[in-house]
């Protein structure tokens, strides 16, 4: 592929060549990847192992259910305990293993995650769709697949806490007792970041279950940095990373609540912008850069899914930070708000609904609403502010500024500009 220089007529060639100067294997910092060794994590694995261990006994499985927030270890574990599970059973006759893994987030109900599970044991010509079938024959359809299989199931359950229902929870540990299977015994593997998941399970789900439970806690800057060096040996070849580079990782790792995705996605981001520039060792600067790209893809990917109005308050707000008029209060914000809704001749919300969507900005970590409270004269109230940089969050809100219109305060933030922010 080539590409014509307007400037000069040269001709730029865009052919490919190999460059592995920085990588050994940069496949080994992917979300996907199972390391030989799961390194911060010895408690839980050895909580999680003792409860895996009646599969490998040829007894009836345990239901057990991993609690953790996002990025603290909970799928790695799974995925590597259970890779060494499904070896260790190949040395025995008498037991044989099936493990099914469901990612629950997108199915909100136990009718779809049934369905899913029944497409996931068949042929795809053999498929049911997603409406239509009573309940009960899905159920049907469900554990005439599952006793096809025989033996031992172990259902991995990941995000299980988006299923707003309890049925399929209750139903699938009663299945065997019930009647419903006699050739296999089932397992359920469940794993939420939400630490509140279970109380919201009904009791007599809860006594369904006997689940064993697992409690992954944040990673602390120690053990992020064991993890970080345990991938540098795959990843990477000898000391292309300067010393800095891993602590300052996990550092920002910790900071992020502990998160080693997060640790290892800023490590992934760093190398690539050093291999871009064409850098012999990955740096500090690297590190910084990298972090800077990923906040601010991260606050484009979340207006991008904020909802018409949601957007109208953060460039309501957006414009007042621009005119140095920040922070605010929600009454001294709502005139601009109702402006915006005027111009695009849409009905604004109540004033309890905008201060929602301010809330909800706030938990994305886009905007700052601090409390005020200023006793009897005063009250208590709310005062907002941008959080993430002007510049980022107009490119962001690129699109809504073409639909509603470039306001006053911003016309100095010129198209070419905000192009080049959202481009970065």
């Amino acid at each position: 592929m080539y590409a014509v220089s307007e400037s000069s007529g040269n001709v730029t060639s865009f052919s490919f060549e190999r460059d592995d100067s920085l990588y050994k294997n940069r496949d080994a910092l992917l979300e996907e990847y199972t390391p030989d060794e799961l390194v911060g994590r010895d408690e839980e694995l050895e909580e999680f192992h003792a409860a895996l261990q009646p599969v490998i006994n040829g007894e009836a499985p345990s239901n057990i259910f991993l609690y953790g927030k996002s990025g603290v270890g909970k799928t790695a574990a799974t995925r590597f305990l259970l890779s060494q599970l499904r070896a260790d059973v190949e040395r025995y006759d008498d037991v044989t293993l099936n493990v099914i893994e469901v990612n629950c987030d997108g199915l909100n109900s136990s009718y779809q995650v049934a369905i899913r599970l029944v497409n996931t044991l068949r042929d795809p010509a053999n498929h049911i769709s997603n409406t239509g079938y009573p309940q009960a024959q899905v159920y049907s359809y469900l554990w005439d697949e599952l006793d096809s299989l025989g033996g031992t199931i172990l259902l991995v359950l990941d995000e299980v806490d988006h299923i707003k229902d309890n049925s399929i929870l209750y139903q699938i540990p009663r299945a065997r007792s019930n009647g419903y299977l006699t050739n296999s015994r089932i397992g359920i593997i469940g794993i939420s970041n939400d630490l509140s998941f279970r109380d919201s399970l009904s009791a007599k789900v809860r006594s369904s279950l006997c689940e064993k439970e697992v409690s992954f806690p944040p990673y602390d800057a120690s053990e992020l940095q064991s993890v970080l060096r345990q991938r540098e040996q795959v990843a990477f070849h000898p000391e292309v990373l300067s010393s800095d580079v891993i602590p300052l990782c996990a550092a920002y790792g910790a900071q992020d609540a502990g998160d080693a995705r997060q640790a290892l996605d800023l490590l992934l981001e760093a190398g690539d912008l050093a291999r871009k520039d064409g850098a012999e060792k990955i740096t500090v600067q690297h590190v910084k850069d990298a972090r800077e790209k990923l906040e601010r893809d991260r606050i484009v990917d979340g207006v991008s899914e904020l909802t018409q109005h949601a957007r109208l308050v953060l460039y309501a707000l957006a414009t007042l930070d621009a005119a140095g008029e920040t922070p605010v209060r929600s009454r001294q914000l709502r005139p601009r708000y109702e402006q915006f809704c005027k111009q695009i001749n849409s009905e604004p919300l109540t004033s309890r609904r905008m201060r929602d969507h301010l809330a909800d900005l706030s938990m994305l970590g886009i905007v700052t609403s601090i409390e005020k409270n200023e006793g009897m004269s005063g009250g208590k109230y709310r005062e907002h502010s941008l959080k993430q940089d002007l510049q980022v969050v107009l490119s962001a809100l690129s699109d809504t500024i073409e639909y509603v219109g470039t306001h006053e305060s911003i016309k100095r933030y010129h198209q070419p500009t905000l192009d080049e922010a959202f481009r970065k």
